[in-house]
């Protein structure tokens, strides 16, 4: 995170970021078998869309996002072997693999929160972690429903 120095540079990292996510969704969700499954991952898929354009309106000049409340961590991730998806992954891969993406991208904006001294941008950077913490805790009751039942 050391070479992004700027506001501009911090957002448009986070804007690259946000489509590679719509990118990974839009592809998990074609390679499950299940409507209701890839029905999640479209809507994952709009919702770092939104991510995305938020980011632009605050590149923008627009302000935007304000920090809330803290999420939970359920912390699946933490106790799990790094997941690589073939064509045809489980629907545990599946889910460990968004788990660990959220958990990741968490991680991006609490870094990028924390290299800048633009109190707006940082706010606006935190409000991006909990959104993602929110998705990462909806993987992960999703796997504990219905992934360690099984188990």
């Amino acid at each position: 995170m050391s070479e992004l120095s700027t506001v501009d540079e911090i957002l448009d990292y986070a804007i690259r970021m946000e489509q590679a996510a719509v990118d990974l969704y839009t592809d998990l969700a074609n390679k499950v078998t299940s409507e209701a499954t890839r029905a999640t991952f479209l809507e994952y898929a709009n919702e770092e869309r939104g991510h995305k354009a938020k980011l632009q309106r605050v590149k923008g000049g627009k302000k935007l996002i304000k920090a809330d409340q803290k999420i939970q961590d359920l912390k699946i991730s933490d106790y799990t072997n790094d997941v690589v998806l073939d064509d045809n992954p489980s629907y545990q891969d599946v889910l460990l693999f968004a788990i660990k993406q959220e958990k990741q991208a968490y991680r991006l904006y609490m870094d990028l929160a924390a290299v800048t001294d633009d109190a707006e941008l940082k706010e606006t950077m935190i409000g991006l972690a909990n959104e993602e913490a929110k998705h990462k805790l909806r993987f992960e009751i999703e796997y504990d429903d219905h992934v360690l039942v099984e188990n």
